[in-house]
């Protein structure tokens, strides 16, 4: 009669795990909530939020390039680069709503955030990449490391790009209609 006990280092591995899963989805909650009542928008804080799987691309990437485990301390540095990582779409799509108000066409106004947001955005991946560069080959800190670098790097690359996309395709209905009732307006005030 044999028996399997499920202990020692697995065990200690998979309660982590679920333990910084569990802060992960905590964190990602709370960062919707914050987006949520700032902009006052149950859609678009969505959008700014794919900045976190993107991230994830960047992550495996780096593990897989680097030939390292994905490790709890990986795991950290997921959960902080997802904040990070929002705020970048914070600035893009704050500033694309601001142009927006202006009375600026969407496609103009995403240029333009392109243009006056990317210098911020990669100044402020630029600082990540730097910091945790400094601790990249620490056998300890390797997995947080590779984590912040790699998904920084590809999460604010795909951002870039992604994210104005979406927020266009998801948004476009909405401002052309604007666009053409102020139009109207316009040429009835004429």
């Amino acid at each position: 009669n044999f028996t399997v006990k499920w202990d020692g280092e697995w065990q200690i591995t998979l309660e982590v795990f679920r333990d910084l899963g569990a802060a992960f989805m905590v964190a990602i909650v709370i960062i919707y909530m914050l987006i949520v009542g700032w902009f006052q928008n149950f859609k678009t804080p969505i959008v700014m939020m794919l900045a976190i799987p993107l991230s994830l691309i960047g992550i495996v990437f780096g593990h897989w390039l680097l030939g390292a485990y994905f490790t709890a301390t990986s795991f950290i540095g997921m959960i902080a680069l997802a904040g990070v990582m929002v705020r970048n779409s914070v600035l893009l799509i704050d500033f694309i709503e601001i142009r927006l108000q202006d009375g600026v066409p969407l496609k103009q106004a995403i240029i333009e955030a392109g243009a006056v947001r990317t210098s911020p955005i990669l100044l402020t991946t630029g600082a990540v990449v730097i910091g945790a560069s400094i601790i990249l080959f620490d056998p300890l800190f390797q997995g947080l490391a590779i984590s912040l670098v790699f998904g920084a790097i590809v999460s604010t690359i795909l951002t870039l790009l992604v994210v104005p996309l979406i927020y266009y395709i998801t948004e476009r209905k909405k401002w052309e209609n604007v666009s053409e009732v102020s139009i109207k307006n316009d040429e009835e005030a004429l």
